[in-house]
């Protein structure tokens, strides 16, 4: 970079800070290795993008997590002790108890858990944390290799670190930390293996000790629940499982539970005792031996003795049929509604183009096409081995009875009719090109593509812009804007028409599934629609207001659809969750349908979402551990019957607080964001808001009164491992799916209760709860790859209050669905040359965006850190969300601002209270 310039000369208060240290707070001292660093390789100065913030005010990364500084929001001292971000570039420091600065211990127990505040300092350096997280068992939540693990229940599982929610406000970065570990007693499982208990990518506990009665658990008035994501990623390649080729499963007999490391041989390794229900079981004969290599095999070295998540191979008794091909049947919105859009030409197109990227490795992938407007219009499209044969056209105008037309030729073999699919997707947009038709008979449409193809199953893709307005399912325009903000919006959330629900029980019966992709400018009634993709394991994506014409709208359709098309997915598959004697699975919540007490069922099983599985506790639990098994059998899209197996160990205990020190804060939000859904639904939003209110009152409540004495002082005791809570509530009672407000349109609102009830963990906290990142002072490791890992380091996220920003910054802040790149009315020139490549604040193109590609540092950096954040394969999750970038002014377009601010979830908005009178609130409510 170019010589290093003021850019705060001649602004009052404006002085050149320390030089190369503009990023951390002046007071702390250099970071490790910083001078060192400087020397080696081209001597990179830092422009002062942010030159002078100590004096105007407290720099977007001054103190702790972005915390305010002595005296700020809470008027509570910080420790000392703790420096500014900075100490270790690129990293958060280290905190006390196991990420939870200045958690007082509740009692010094000697045993597992969360090591005491002073414990395993960690050394200057990269590596030191790495150590201090080791020494603290951290990885992953997983329980300690046996060596190392406690002796029977000496103490408490793990300690309870009481904080005060007043004067130790929480820190967003907690909200990455991995769950309280599980800790389990001596040689649990069979085999020594690291990977014995199921990492919390997969499934996460609400509370990682169990408490061994309901009356305790009722007591506790924390959820027992799992937060279930089977796949972590959309492509197998990408998060590759142990795969048991061998067809020998060996199961309990009365239960049905898969084996796994946590069963025990008995009778010399001849048999096997369950570890749900106590059974013994036959060792199956081929269990110790190579049918293929015909030779004897080590038994301890079998995957499902290893390895908690594991897939088998499944023989023909777990097949009700031969496994069914893949099919695509698409429905094409042509009315003018979606030509004028673009819609149909970019639908087209994208498919041709992503012809290569569907999943058709057996060759058995099929497709099939009808374009919908005031009539259906089938295509019988030929094989390609009959070279006169021409796509026709057939047109049905009966929409009460729709009948096939033709026997054949409607679904085709990808594989055998690739030209002709081509030849007819690159002509499909002209055919319609003229159409001023503004019907659409969509639910017609479905009936027919039911019709069509539920002798096989397959899925439905619908791709429409207009509200089905002819014909079955037929929907009226009821979007009333004098009825949002009361309690009569309720009704606008509610399905308008009966045929969506019991249409979509028949099409799970036939396991058809389906998914929406909605484009509509207008009212399309999200509500009714998304019932369809509800109960067949499908998904409703929202693009309002979309226009081809907008090259960003194109190509974040264009990429999510081929990434949709691409995706791996599991055909006619079912899921069920067992568990140890005296636990039962009560409610199940998620996109499927119930088809008995346990058993949920996906006509297509998707992979970027996740369930959660209410436990009841219905006996007493009397060992040390239970055991939870989920086991989802599908057929893959390569045409093989398998079944997943994931099993999950949990100690149990009889004290309240193990209990407390052991909830994981993350999965009891999904759990409460999936309960606050299903009662908006059922009984509005105000009941949902209202009900998430209690909630965390009640638990504050018995925290209160049962562990922290019932005295408070006038602060506001919690642990420390739950003290992202009331922040995550009320960032669920703020969000655009539930929030009090006159000025949601109830589609808006609709789509983001379906997102709130689908995404996998890591992104529905996200979007509870967004990233917020200050760029124009970012660390020097920050949007550079991690020497060590490659991957790009991202600036520490801030908590999201508008107090971080300073006038001259430059902030994103992103929740997954969409990021907002935040300009200051002061941001000097330079800063606006390096990023935008314009001179003036005027100059910049406000509204849906991207940031240029320059030929300068800065620049490279900030798309790195934009592009960084987007990435879920880090976060252990597929998605194929590719989010908007909207490039806000602070004194530009007020509607734009105002939109972006909504995602401040401290700050007061709307009809919203702040994180600090939400604080006072809980207060005076538990303190009652």
């Amino acid at each position: 970079m170019s010589a290093p310039q003021d850019y705060g000369q001649g602004q009052p208060g404006f002085q050149q800070p320390y030089d190369g240290q503009a990023y951390d707070n002046p007071a702390a001292s250099p970071p490790p290795g910083a001078q060192q660093g400087a020397d080696t390789g081209p001597k990179k100065k830092k422009r002062a993008y942010a030159a002078g913030a100590f004096d105007v005010g407290s720099g977007g990364n001054a103190a702790v997590g972005g915390q305010p500084p002595a005296g700020g929001q809470f008027g509570a001292p910080q420790p000392a002790a703790l420096g500014g971000y900075g100490e270790y570039p690129g990293q958060e420091q280290q905190p006390a108890a196991a990420g939870y600065p200045g958690a007082q211990p509740f009692a010094p127990v000697a045993g597992p858990g969360y090591p005491q505040p002073d414990y395993g300092a960690p050394a200057p350096g990269v590596a030191g944390i790495t150590q201090g997280m080791s020494n603290m068992q951290m990885g992953g939540g997983q329980s300690m290799p046996q060596q190392q693990q406690a002796p029977a229940r000496a103490g408490p599982l793990n300690q309870l670190y009481p904080t005060d929610l007043l004067s130790q406000p929480f820190n967003v970065s907690e909200l990455d930390l991995p769950p309280p570990p599980i800790i389990l007693p001596p040689n649990s499982s069979c085999t020594p293996s690291e990977e014995a208990n199921c990492p919390p990518k997969y499934v996460r506990s609400t509370l990682n000790a169990v408490p061994t009665t309901h009356s305790l658990l009722k007591k506790s008035k924390l959820p027992f629940a799992l937060v279930i994501q089977p796949y972590a990623s959309l492509h197998d390649m990408d998060d590759p499982v142990p795969v048991i080729q061998d067809q020998v499963i060996s199961r309990c007999r009365r239960c049905r539970s898969y084996i796994n490391p946590y069963v025990t041989f008995l009778d010399h390794g001849h048999r096997w005792r369950c570890n749900m229900c106590n059974l013994s079981n036959d060792v199956p004969q081929a269990f110790d031996w190579d049918a293929a290599a015909q030779k004897s095999v080590d038994r301890w070295q079998r995957a499902e003795l290893n390895h908690s998540v594991v897939e088998f191979v499944a023989p023909q008794e777990y097949m009700v049929r031969p496994p069914q091909p893949l099919v695509y049947l698409f429905l094409f919105d042509v009315s003018y509604a979606a030509v004028s859009t673009g819609l149909l030409a970019t639908s087209a197109r994208t498919i041709l183009d992503s012809l290569n990227r569907i999943p058709n490795a057996d060759r058995r992938t099929r497709l099939g096409f009808i374009a919908v407007d005031s009539s259906l219009h089938y295509f019988s499209i030929p094989k390609d081995a009959d070279e006169n044969a021409e796509t026709n056209m057939l047109v049905i105008s009966d929409l009460d009875e729709p009948f096939l037309p033709v026997p054949t030729d409607l679904l085709v073999p990808l594989s055998e009719s690739r030209q002709s699919i081509e030849s007819f997707l690159s002509k499909l947009p002209d055919m319609f090109i003229n159409n001023q038709n503004n019907g659409s008979c969509m639910g017609s449409a479905l009936r027919a593509g039911h019709k069509l193809i539920s002798p096989v199953g397959g899925k439905i893709v619908v791709l429409t812009a207009s509200l089905p307005n002819l014909g079955y399912g037929k929907l009226d325009m009821r979007e009333d804007k004098k009825l949002l903000g009361t309690s009569k919006e309720n009704n606008l959330l509610q399905t308008a028409n009966g045929f969506y629900k019991s249409f979509a029980v028949e099409c799970s019966k036939n396991q058809v599934s389906i998914d929406m992709f909605l484009f509509s400018s207008q009212y399309q009634d999200v509500a009714s629609l998304s019932n369809l993709p509800r109960y067949t394991g499908g998904q409703t994506w929202f693009y309002p207001g979309w226009n081809a014409g907008r090259p960003e709208d194109a190509i974040k359709f264009a990429s999510e659809f081929s990434d949709f098309l691409s995706s791996e997915i599991g055909l006619e598959a079912v899921l069920r969750v067992r568990a140890t004697t005296g636990l039962r699975m009560n409610t199940f919540y998620g996109n499927f349908f119930n088809r008995s007490s346990d058993l949920c069922a996906f006509p297509a099983f998707p992979r970027d979402q996740c369930y959660v599985v209410e436990v009841a506790i219905d006996e007493s639990l009397t060992k040390s551990m239970i055991c939870m098994q989920t086991a989802v059998l599908h057929t893959t899209c390569n045409g093989e019957r398998r079944i997943r197996v994931m099993t999950l160990a949990l100690p149990t205990t009889q004290s309240l607080a193990d209990v407390y020190a052991s909830a994981d804060q993350c999965a009891i939000t999904t759990y409460f964001s999936h309960k606050a859904v299903e009662k908006a639904l059922s009984g509005g939003l105000d009941a949902a808001r209202d009900s998430l209110q209690s909630k965390i009152v009640e638990v504050l409540q018995t925290f209160r009164k049962e562990l922290a004495g019932g005295s408070m002082g006038g602060g506001l005791q919690f642990p420390a491992n739950l003290r992202g809570l009331p922040a995550l509530f009320l960032g669920l009672i703020k969000h655009v799916g539930l929030r009090k407000s006159a000025q949601i349109p109830s589609d808006l609102r609709s789509a983001a209760l379906c997102l709130l009830s689908t995404l996998p963990l890591p992104l529905l906290m996200q979007y509870i709860y967004p990233k917020m990142y200050s760029l124009h002072d970012m660390p020097d490791l920050a949007g550079m790859p991690d020497p060590e890992t490659s991957q790009i380091v991202l600036p520490p996220p801030l908590n999201l209050s508008s107090e971080r920003f300073v006038s001259y910054g430059l902030y994103l802040i992103d929740d997954g669905q969409t990021q907002f790149l935040w300009v200051g009315r002061d941001t000097v020139p330079a800063l606006l040359q390096d990023v935008f490549g314009v001179a003036d604040r005027t100059q910049l193109h406000v509204g849906k965006g991207t940031v240029p590609e320059l030929d300068n540092d800065f620049n490279e950096r900030i798309r790195a850190v934009i592009q960084k954040s987007r990435d879920y394969k880090s976060k252990g999750v597929g998605s194929i969300i590719l989010p908007h970038l909207y490039i806000v002014r602070e004194d530009g377009e007020p509607s734009l601002k105002l939109w972006a601010q909504t995602l401040l979830v401290e700050d007061r908005a709307d009809q919203g209270m702040s994180f600090a009178q939400w604080m006072g609130v809980l207060r005076e409510k538990v303190v009652q």
